[in-house]
């Protein structure tokens, strides 16, 4: 018996505008480390001209920028919710998303909750699961670089 898909990712068409019309993303999950890949990609996503917004509930400054215990502390209108936690941990990052009116939640690669999905719909946010906005941002925007 196969298990059926409750979610759909949207169109590349669809991603391609998301990251085009985003100007403020913040990375939940964002890691003080260098060598971790939610620093890496923050990293990635402010040479490519977006304003970050690193949400980490004990670090102070990350890449240069102020860092947020929680997205309600970020006082600038949020774009994209970019998630580097465990699955388990995504439904409440949906809730606490939608409280802050975010225009997409995106969760990283091998990241997939149907719940958070589900409430990320119920608020009118566009939900993306299981894929990396670095790749996705390379293939979709970058296509003539690869």
């Amino acid at each position: 018996m196969t298990k059926q898909t409750t979610w759909q990712n949207p169109s590349d068409t669809q991603l391609k505008s998301i990251l085009t019309t985003a100007k403020n993303i913040a990375v939940v999950g964002c890691s003080p480390n260098p060598d971790r890949s939610s620093h890496q990609i923050a990293s990635y996503l402010i040479q490519h001209g977006y304003q970050v917004f690193p949400v980490h509930p004990t670090a102070t400054t990350i890449l240069g920028q102020t860092v947020y215990p929680t997205l309600a502390d970020i006082p600038q209108p949020i774009d994209i919710v970019d998630v580097f936690r465990k699955p388990e941990f995504t439904p409440e990052i949906a809730k606490q998303a939608a409280a802050i009116h975010a225009k997409t939640l995106w969760l990283q690669q091998g990241i997939q909750h149907p719940e958070a999905y589900h409430i990320a719909k119920k608020h009118g946010m566009v939900c993306v699961m299981d894929l990396c906005i670095a790749v996705m941002h390379r293939l979709l925007l970058h296509k003539a670089a690869i």
